[in-house]
């Protein structure tokens, strides 16, 4: 027994779009984390390291946040764009044929006019 059975005589949809996200989007994931990171890191090792008051400590400390809360956002604007990605992926693919189902005999004939 094929669990799959292709429809016969479809025609696939060509690649689109997606096809060309799909393909970037470990790239986009990657540049959009390192990013965000690498100037969290760079704005700490530009910070006055002998002045450590308490404004200038809060002030680091949101940024942290702040880039720590762009790269969650990234992460989930890029999950998003995947999930799209992938249905229009799958919706062009090949056509399946389902398994038929027989109608009982009493709602077959409550059927017809």
């Amino acid at each position: 027994m094929n669990l799959f059975n292709k429809l016969p005589g479809f025609v696939r949809s060509p690649a689109g779009l997606e096809q060309r996200i799909w393909r970037r989007l470990p790239a986009i994931l990657l540049w959009g984390t390192l990013l965000p990171l690498g100037l969290a890191g760079l704005n700490r090792a530009l910070a006055p390291a002998g002045s450590e008051s308490g404004a200038d400590a809060k002030a680091l400390l949101l940024w942290d946040y702040t880039m720590f809360g762009v790269v969650v956002l990234h992460w989930t604007l890029v999950l998003t764009l995947a999930l799209g990605c992938f249905i229009v992926r799958v919706m062009k693919g090949p056509a399946y044929v389902a398994d038929a189902y027989a109608m009982p005999d009493d709602k077959a004939e409550s059927m017809t006019p």
